[in-house]
Parts: structure tokens; C-alpha cells; sequence
């Protein structure tokens, strides 16, 4: 029997309005982007506005649901363009859930997000950037091909303290490896 939150059974879709109490969560709960992500708290009613504006998927920026088998959200990926001309560049992120960490869902999140956008878009780069400190993130990232590329020295400033932020990229030449 597969666990309900294995990361086998991890897919993205689009938001939907049901969805609306998890994007609330993320600008109200501290945990639930976790440590290296919670930016503070910001109006609740700013991702409803979003959703309702263009369901999260616009030509700036984009976001979909990570969902386990049973449709629960249990996590956000995110794409943006970068670089020039819009399009050749993809920055990616996402954020899971405190309660679905530890499990490989971000990872294997990460893998779809870059196989959609590889699949589906004209990018020749996809670049993510995480807190030094975040080193699953970064075994994760490096685990799906990418490659560490620089640290953006005092980049942010995150539980009161400056933090460096490691850029990473995988070219679209570059071996994709399979389901982690």
C-alpha cells in the first residue's frame, strides 16, 4: 500500500477556488512555507485577489497546486521568466507544507515543474534559488541535475539576520535524470 502523501502519488494541477483556504494558510501561518521561505505576514486576501484575478497563471508569474492522490494541496510550485527574451529563462520554487516535508514531494514536485516547463515552454534554462542554509534544498536541486552556479553574498534578510542565496541551473542540453 502506498502512504497517502508518498511522493509517487505527487501531481500538480491548477488552482481552484477549494484551494483558496491553503493559499490563505500561506500568508497566515509561519510554518507552512517553513523556515527558509516565511517572508512574514502579508493580507490574506492578496492570493484570493491573485486567484480571482488570473487563477495564478499569468505571462509575469505562475503558480499550481502540488496535490497528493486524493486532490489534498499539499504545497505550491512556481515559475517566473527571467533573463531576455522572456521565455528562454524559468526561475522555479516550491514550498510544501510542514506536515508532507521529509517525504520527497518537493523533489519530486521540482521534477515535474522542470519536465513542464521543458515540455511545454521555449526555456533553455531553468535557474532556482534557495538560503544557504537549506541544504536539503540544495541536495534536492543538485539530485535533479542542476548544477550550483554562485552565492549571491547577504542576498536576504530572513529571522533577523542577512543570508547568502545559492543560484542553481539546469540547461535544457543538460541530462534530465528520472523520478528521484
Amino acid at each position: 500500500m502506498t502512504p497517502a502523501n508518498h511522493a509517487d502519488t505527487t501531481r500538480l494541477r491548477a488552482f481552484t477556488e477549494g484551494d483558496l483556504a491553503f493559499l490563505d494558510r500561506l500568508c497566515t501561518d509561519p510554518d507552512a512555507l517553513g523556515e527558509f521561505e516565511w517572508p512574514g505576514f502579508g493580507d490574506p486576501r492578496a492570493r484570493r485577489k491573485r486567484w480571482e484575478t488570473d487563477g495564478y497563471v499569468s505571462a509575469e508569474s505562475a503558480a499550481v497546486a502540488i496535490v497528493r492522490a486524493d486532490d489534498t494541496v499539499i504545497g505550491i510550485a512556481t515559475w517566473k521568466p527571467r533573463g531576455f527574451p522572456s521565455g528562454v529563462t524559468y526561475e522555479i520554487g516550491v514550498g510544501v507544507l510542514p506536515e508532507h516535508r521529509g517525504k520527497g514531494v518537493g523533489t519530486v514536485a521540482q521534477k515535474l515543474l522542470v519536465d513542464y516547463l521543458l515540455d511545454h515552454t521555449t526555456a533553455n534554462r531553468i535557474e532556482a534559488l534557495t538560503n544557504g542554509g537549506n541544504l536539503s534544498e540544495q541536495k534536492a536541486l543538485e539530485r535533479l541535475g542542476f548544477s550550483r552556479e554562485g552565492v549571491m553574498r547577504g542576498r536576504s534578510f530572513q529571522h533577523g539576520k542577512y543570508v547568502d542565496v545559492l543560484v542553481y541551473g539546469l540547461l535544457r542540453s543538460e541530462n534530465r535524470p528520472g523520478t528521484p
